[in-house]
């Protein structure tokens, strides 16, 4: 088991995603044949990882759920002789990603379990993880109400702090991102735009591959911020070729959907309108309800503005209203207000 969980890391880190689904498919194979309920755990946790990063939400939710019903508090002297983290704090982290599918309240709840647990126990680098998960919650396109902004930006200081002080230095890498892109939301653009990209060096200095789509669209939605949107088009580019060579698709919505926004703010609404429907096809092959919330918003508001209010109204309305939680947070704040405008 150590071995497998070492290749799988080991290719999950390079976003080989297929390479490190077949290690954790063999975890899980490892399980059923010795009927262990601890090695099925792991196989179910390290299956979740992959396909989240693929964009497969639904079925990394599956694994992590299972992975969850398997814990037993006393097997945790023999996950922390396999793992680097706890293994119930690293599936309340990876469940708590899961926000694209919709579930908002769920997600925070898993969030703040994860990181309660992981202060209670003490093991720095769960820690870490468990800070580092509750910034990919919060750190996204959209949320910048200021209670947000400043939960982010105080997390991700400590664990600038904490990956520092242990010397974690693909943590601190991410951490340093997160606070980059929370100063750019907060007006601070070019420090922002300076931390992103010493984050990405620092990221690609240790030669880890995964999250980039992500990171580079954070520093895109930086330099929008900036009012530098050919920096930001060109980011987005990028995005483009290293989805295509990784296949990592878990923010690939909020790619299109910003390069939509882009192009709106350009006066080329042709372009901004296909971008938005893309955006709105990829969320729903993918299931992810939040993910096609923002996008049938922005598309929703650039036909409003067209006149197409009826049009806006028949796209917005269904999606908004497949929600049953989460109606504090910003994006969903955002479609009712354009829905009531509509009305």
């Amino acid at each position: 088991m150590p071995v497998l969980i070492g290749q799988c890391v080991y290719h999950l880190n390079r976003a080989e995603f297929d390479l490190a689904r077949e290690h954790a498919a063999a975890m899980l194979q490892l399980g059923e044949s010795r009927n262990d309920a601890r090695l099925r755990l792991l196989g179910h946790r390290f299956s979740a990882q992959p396909q989240f990063c693929l964009g497969e939400f639904v079925a990394a939710r599956g694994h992590l759920e299972e992975g969850l019903a398997l814990f037993d508090p006393s097997d945790r002297p023999f996950y922390a002789a396999v793992t680097l983290q706890d293994a119930r704090v690293m599936l309340l982290n990876w469940s708590s990603a899961l926000f694209p599918l919709g579930y908002l309240d769920q997600a925070r709840a898993r969030s703040d379990d994860a990181l309660a647990e992981a202060r209670q126990l003490g093991q720095a680098f769960t820690l870490a993880m468990a800070l580092y998960f509750s910034l990919l919650l919060n750190a996204r396109i959209g949320e910048r109400d200021a209670l947000t902004l400043s939960t982010t930006l105080r997390r991700s200081e400590e664990l600038v702090t904490l990956a520092a002080e242990q010397g974690f230095p693909q943590i601190e890498a991410y951490s340093t991102i997160a606070r980059g892109w929370c100063l750019a939301a907060l007006g601070q653009g070019q420090q922002g735009i300076e931390l992103l990209t010493q984050g990405l060096d620092l990221d690609r200095a240790i030669g880890s591959s995964i999250w980039v789509p992500r990171h580079l669209t954070l520093l895109a939605d930086a330099y929008r911020e900036a009012q530098q949107p050919e920096n930001a088009l060109q980011q987005l580019a990028e995005v483009e070729d290293v989805m295509g060579a990784t296949q990592e698709r878990s923010f690939e919505v909020e790619v299109h959907r910003l390069r939509g926004e882009l192009l709106r703010e350009a006066g080329d609404c042709a372009g901004a309108e296909a971008c938005f429907q893309k955006a709105v096809s990829v969320a729903k092959h993918q299931s992810a309800k939040l993910f096609e919330l923002c996008a049938a918003t922005s598309l929703a508001r650039l036909w409003s503005d067209q006149g197409k209010r009826t049009g806006a109204r028949d796209l917005l309305a269904p999606i908004y209203g497949w929600f049953t939680e989460g109606f504090d947070t910003p994006v969903l704040q955002d479609a009712k207000a354009l829905l009531n405008q509509l009305a």
